[in-house]
């Protein structure tokens, strides 16, 4: 059974040297370094369960996925 999460992207900002937090491919929030966006990132994912952080690495690939509340395990198959 599909879930209906919100997903939020860490991804590198390169047009100002930051990284950034994304829903949708907008702009939730803006930060100095990856760790800050990452912290940011899983704090609003919290607010908004069920919800799902993605983190890019700094070239754009996937590092890793945290997922908040009603993770299906095992996933489908």
């Amino acid at each position: 059974m599909a879930q209906d999460r919100d997903q939020y992207h860490v991804v590198p900002d390169s047009q100002n040297d930051q990284w950034k937090v994304e829903k949708d491919s907008k702009t939730v929030d803006s930060y100095d370094t990856k760790h800050e966006a990452l912290q940011g990132g899983r704090e609003t994912a919290h607010k908004h369960e069920p919800s799902q952080v993605i983190v890019h690495k700094g070239d754009g690939k996937i590092e890793e996925e945290r997922t908040y509340r009603d993770d299906p395990y095992p996933p489908a198959g």
